[in-house]
């Protein structure tokens, strides 16, 4: 996995971009992002298959903040960014949450 982070000047807003690689969803179908930034809504936010199998998403997230979040793959494979900024215990119990710092 692999986060890039690019803060605008003109407004407190973090570019963010996400990338789940192939070898971490194998021959998925589908991937969404699902966290704090839309309300854990497991449909809101489908990530794009790339042509070398990964999927990549494209956020602005408002600076000064940090979000909880996970990837779901396939509608049933949950999976934490292991390049996550740190990480935090789900407040459902089983796997932490990731959580990105912006």
């Amino acid at each position: 996995m692999a986060t890039t982070k690019k803060y605008l000047k003109s407004k407190p807003i973090c570019k963010t971009k996400f990338i789940m690689p192939k070898q971490a969803v194998g021959n998925a179908k589908s991937v969404t992002i699902v966290g704090d930034f839309n309300h854990w809504d497991v449909t809101a936010t489908p990530m794009k298959k790339l042509k070398d199998g990964a999927f990549s998403i494209g956020l602005d997230l408002p600076a000064g903040r940090e979000y909880q979040f996970r990837y779901l793959i396939d509608g049933t494979q949950w999976e934490n960014d292991w390049a996550a900024d740190k990480y935090v215990p789900s407040p459902f119990g089983g796997a932490d949450n990731s959580v990105i710092v912006v």
